[in-house]
């Protein structure tokens, strides 16, 4: 809840600065207004409740009455909330507040079509650390409201050994050993591999989970048959929607995805005056 305010008090200092100088020198102070915020494409919602915050940030005297939940899918022309309060105020937060839900959307919906696409699979679908600065927490949110789950949230809260960890610590084996001696026992490691060599060096090593990088499909399902339930096992690189179901069918257990988060187009949302 905290990360969340900071991000929108943020947002806020950003847009407003010293004033909303067109809303101070346009509308007449008290006067009053009643809006809506209203879907202009299909979409899945998400940040509707991010989006009553920012208005009642700028004012707490804002009526925010949202009409729908996160996670619902949307429809052209639906009204997803409706806002009364000083008309001044409600500019004020308008494109903050949308900026803001436009984008948790768009991560929500493209997120949705990805779990759709491997449905009937084992596979779920994961996001990655390819997030907005200082937005992860609400793209995270975001993924989850479309179906999807998170992989860890930052450097802090999970073990992921990349290539230029390996060759720094010198080795596979060397470099899980070491973080075996560090780890609680709570914490899983995983380990990016990138050929059938060092996907038997992290089984030798007793990876919990392994990342098959840029495999291509034939790779992959040899890589998933050797790893013979052993290990978890994580398909990364070159997925999108024409892939994913390929991908899913050679028997991963998780496929990360960085498109859910850093190449979406914000979803169409207005706020209107009635």
């Amino acid at each position: 809840m905290f990360e969340i305010q900071r991000i929108i008090q943020t947002a806020l200092e950003e847009d407003i600065g010293l004033g909303d100088i067109t809303t101070e020198v346009t509308i007449t102070p008290g006067t009053m207004a009643r809006a809506e915020l209203v879907a202009k494409e299909d979409f899945v919602l998400a940040g509707i409740d991010v989006a009553g915050k920012v208005f009642k940030t700028v004012d707490s005297g804002i009526d925010f009455e949202k009409l729908l939940q996160d996670g619902s899918q949307i429809r052209k022309g639906e009204v997803l909330a409706w806002l009364r309060g000083p008309a001044a105020s409600l500019l004020t937060g308008e494109r903050v507040a949308l900026n803001l839900m436009q984008r948790m959307c768009a991560i929500a919906s493209l997120t949705s079509r990805y779990v759709e696409a491997v449905a009937g699979t084992q596979a779920v679908i994961v996001d990655t650390r390819k997030t907005a600065p200082g937005l992860r927490v609400l793209d995270k949110y975001s993924v989850r409201m479309g179906g999807g789950r998170n992989h860890r949230i930052g450097l802090f809260d999970g073990v992921l050994i990349k290539e230029n960890h390996v060759v720094a610590a010198g080795g596979i084996g060397a470099a899980i050993s070491r973080a075996r001696l560090k780890l609680p026992h709570t914490l899983k490691i995983e380990i990016e591999t990138r050929n059938f060599d060092e996907v038997e060096q992290a089984l030798a090593a007793a990876a919990d989970i392994i990342m098959l990088d840029n495999m291509s499909l034939d790779e992959m399902r040899q890589a998933v048959a050797l790893v013979d339930g052993r290990a978890l096992t994580e398909a990364s690189g070159g997925v999108n929607l024409e892939t994913v179901a390929d991908i899913a069918a050679t028997g991963v257990d998780i496929i990360s995805v960085g498109a859910l988060t850093h190449s979406i187009k914000a979803a169409d949302i207005s706020m209107l005056f009635d």
